[in-house]
């Protein structure tokens, strides 16, 4: 199964989006946006963004 990007709105009345994996478990929650079109503008960029966005491993191995 495919995993899924939500837009909803949280318990304060904020708009967010959360990333979902195949599995169901959320991967990634935004901050919270005051409008619909705020949310959905970022998670564009987020979407259009990731795909060129480096790697950094912090890890040291």
């Amino acid at each position: 199964m495919k995993g899924t990007i939500e837009v909803y709105t949280d318990n304060a009345g904020f708009f967010r989006f959360r990333i979902k994996g195949g599995n169901g478990e959320v991967i990634v929650t935004s901050e919270a946006y005051g409008g619909k079109d705020e949310a959905l503008t970022n998670l564009d960029s987020v979407k259009k963004g990731a795909a060129s966005t480096p790697v950094v491993d912090l890890t040291g191995s």
